[in-house]
């Protein structure tokens, strides 16, 4: 169904799409009209079957990037959106991108970001993804890398992230080889509407005290702990909760390594 231009979509009616099992697309970056998708088979990634490799968990173990959650959101979309080498115009137009930062802004929308420091600690963002959150479901919109497992590490913190949160469901919307690689399955689309009702059911818990931008030094207040439902505030909640923990572990200088340990245990 074709939705003609008229400024962002309202942050309401796409709350309400996702809540029914649809999301927008454009044509192209310039595209200022959408369209509004229902897959026939949809692509999930169940939280217990996260594929941790050998390769991925060691660069996690490393720390060979900072992580952070909801510090550079428009720069996430914006590079998520921006063309790439071999690949078709991007879906993400600026009308997309405004209503996603509208719905960021208001809580419901977040991002992960991966970080390579220099030798001067200056950093540069070098990849991450958004989604929109919302009781027990995170819908996974797009990520993008320009370094070699970059995406995948903020992956492998959503995941982790969205367990300690309490979630239920990962949409990863359309399977591809890189997805499937790291455990996502294809399942028809009556199934994930069962499976989203199901999700969708828990209300939100606000976790007062979670900070809008947490990183991997962040304080651990706010907290959650892993029976919180995740919905607006369940994906920094969680990444707050999951630095804590790491903390805990006595692993606070090395959170990739609690991360890692976890996936690895489950996978």
């Amino acid at each position: 169904m074709l939705q003609t231009h008229s400024s962002i979509i309202p942050p309401d009616l796409l709350l309400r799409a996702y809540r029914a099992g649809i999301f927008p697309m454009a044509d192209s970056r310039d595209d200022p009209e959408i369209y509004w998708v229902e897959p026939r088979l949809r692509a999930i990634l169940p939280l217990d079957g996260f594929h941790c490799s050998h390769s991925l968990a060691r660069t996690l173990r490393r720390g060979r990037f900072v992580v952070t959650c909801n510090a550079a959101f428009d720069a996430v979309i914006d590079s998520c959106a921006a063309p790439r080498a071999g690949a078709q115009d991007s879906w993400i137009s600026q009308r997309i991108r405004d209503s996603y930062r509208t719905l960021h802004a208001m809580g419901h929308a977040h991002s992960i970001e991966t970080w390579a420091v220099d030798a001067q600690g200056e950093r540069a963002l070098v990849g991450g993804l958004y989604g929109v959150g919302f009781a027990r479901v995170f819908c996974g919109e797009s990520m993008f890398s320009r370094q070699s497992d970059a995406s995948k590490v903020a992956l492998a913190w959503l995941v982790a992230a969205l367990r300690r949160a309490g979630a239920m469901l990962l949409d990863c919307q359309f399977s591809t080889p890189h997805l499937a690689s790291l455990g996502a399955i294809e399942i028809p689309q009556a199934e994930y509407l069962a499976l989203l009702d199901e999700a969708g059911r828990y209300s939100v818990v606000e976790s007062p005290g979670v900070p809008p931008s947490s990183t991997t030094g962040a304080s651990s207040a706010g907290a959650v702990s892993s029976g919180s439902a995740a919905g607006a505030a369940g994906l920094p909640a969680g990444f707050a909760a999951l630095l804590a923990a790491a903390a805990e572990a006595g692993l606070s200088s090395s959170p990739g390594n609690f991360i890692a340990q976890s996936l690895t245990q489950t996978s």
